[in-house]
């Protein structure tokens, strides 16, 4: 793919918009345009020995130290409640615990197993689908499903003091969000089910005992109760971010070969004050005004502000008939667009593969991963929706606005961006996901995209950076590789030299 750079945004017209919008907002808006190029941004990352055992497996600014744990390509890891830890650590969320702890919940994004590849008739049995699940496990959504989360107790420096299954019985776990409440959302990235015919994959969905595709509340430091929130949609979620001023969650689409939507979901009962999330809500789709159907996932100028209306989905949570024991006749297709095509046929807007965001300040950023590059031409792209590198947009709750805040000019600036946190100083940190060598990028309030660190674990080098959160006091960045042989870092150094 080739993009070209973006049209450079006037000084006059980006101080304005800056005016206009303040807070940590400001900055982006008031950046450069240009995008700068990998020698005039950053500073030299070099290997950095891991302190768990000597070994390299990332590359960081002069001053870093790490540790990894929970490890599952070193061997089974047993968790203190006897149930087994999963791999592919994905999205997360960082909590106060007691004294120095922190609580990490953590997402394992795990499909239904792939059929065996009838060329190879020797090969191992797919692993069975309780393997998430134990005698200390809390009772799963669906019992076949794989996926879930796990809460970790753990100090700033990565010593694990205690881990445990807290869901299971959901699907493809892939990213979420920290509720201001003290609770983690996780979202499903998939609407498989018995309902459906099978996905991407090929497997069948016959032995799955209901229908997936939703989001799920786990409490920090206990157990989520397994029990959907509806009428937030069932389509493809990534993450979720709320506004506490507005009492609104704020929800992203990664649908990878169709165009994706930006959705907000406003609970009956405020979780401020009842402590969790209701399934009483109404569901909406971001919409440009005046400007139906707009195809956001083409390029962007930097600075470029959109204002926005919300349209309404009246059928959030589509089950289809079937037969038990039988493949489903609804395709896999026809469904991940049941929810997004509502939005779409009252003119919410087009996007590629909408993934992480987190709220800072009345302000929701969020990453769309394949964003930036030529318009599609229709609302699907079998290689993936989107022509781009990434780009990463702010929202405003306040003057509900949509802002692009940055878009890549190439892989070797940006490369597919997706998980994003923030630290306390307001610098954005992204998670890259691509093919080649994945990078943690931060994006500084200047506007300047700079090198963080880098995956190097042998064997592992274009494994996915996935959930970075800080703990509660900025001094320690966790951040998970996304693999069957998946682990969790514990991050720290001089940030504020960093520039992070």
């Amino acid at each position: 793919m080739t993009m070209e750079r973006r049209t450079l945004l006037k000084g006059s017209a980006a101080a304005a918009t800056a005016t206009a919008l303040g807070g940590p907002f400001a900055g982006f808006a008031n950046a450069p345009a240009g995008g700068a190029v990998r020698g005039e941004r950053r500073g030299k990352l070099v290997p950095i020995k891991d302190l768990r055992d000597g070994k390299v497996r990332l590359h960081l600014p002069e001053g870093f130290r790490y540790r990894s744990f929970h490890d599952t390509g070193a061997g089974t890891v047993k968790l203190d409640d006897g149930t087994i830890l999963p791999g592919n650590h994905d999205g997360m969320g960082a909590f106060r615990g007691d004294g120095n702890e922190v609580v990490l919940v953590r997402n394992h994004e795990l499909n239904n197993p792939e059929p065996k590849d009838p060329e190879e008739p020797n090969a191992p049995e797919p692993p069975p689908y309780e393997s998430f699940g134990g005698p200390g496990a809390p009772d799963p959504y669906d019992d076949g499903a794989r996926g879930g989360t796990t809460t970790i107790h753990v100090s700033r420096d990565g010593d694990v003091k205690k881990a445990y299954t807290s869901l299971h019985g959901t699907l493809m776990n892939c990213s979420g969000g920290v509720m201001p409440w003290g609770s983690w959302i996780t979202c499903e990235e998939t609407i498989n089910g018995p309902d459906v015919g099978p996905d991407f994959t090929g497997a069948s969905n016959v032995p799955l005992q209901r229908p997936h595709g939703y989001v799920f509340e786990v409490p920090a430091g206990g157990h989520g109760d397994a029990r959907p929130i509806t009428m937030a949609g069932r389509f493809a979620h990534e993450a979720v971010s709320f506004d506490p001023v507005g009492g609104a969650l704020y929800l992203t689409e990664d649908n990878f070969g169709f165009a994706s939507g930006f959705y907000r979901y406003t609970p009956r009962h405020n979780p401020m004050r009842s402590g969790h999330l209701d399934n009483y809500g109404k569901l909406e789709m971001l919409a440009v005004q005046g400007r139906p159907n707009l195809h956001l996932e083409g390029e962007q100028r930097r600075g470029k502000t959109y204002k926005v209306k919300w349209v309404p989905i009246k059928d959030p949570n589509i089950v289809y008939e079937y037969q038990p024991g039988k493949e489903a006749s609804t395709s896999n297709n026809d469904a991940i667009r049941y929810v997004g095509d509502q939005g779409r046929a009252l003119g919410a807007a087009y996007f590629s593969r909408l993934e992480g965001q987190v709220y800072d300040d009345r302000i929701v950023y969020f990453t769309s991963t394949q964003g930036g590059g030529p318009e599609e031409e229709s609302d699907e792209n079998s290689g993936g929706y989107g022509q781009g590198f990434g780009q990463v947009w702010a929202y405003d709750t306040r003057r509900e606005t949509l802002t692009c805040v940055y878009q890549s000019p190439g892989p070797e600036v940006l490369d597919f961006p997706d998980n994003v946190t923030t630290s306390p100083r307001g610098t954005l940190v992204l998670c890259e996901d691509h093919s080649d060598q994945n990078f943690l990028r931060t994006l500084t309030q200047g506007g300047r995209i700079r090198d963080l660190a880098l995956n190097s674990i042998p064997g592992l080098e274009d494994a996915e950076f996935a959930g970075s959160t800080f703990s509660h006091n900025g001094r320690t960045l966790f951040v998970n590789i996304q693999d069957e042989a998946g682990m969790t870092f514990a991050i720290w150094g001089p940030w504020g030299r960093a520039g992070v």
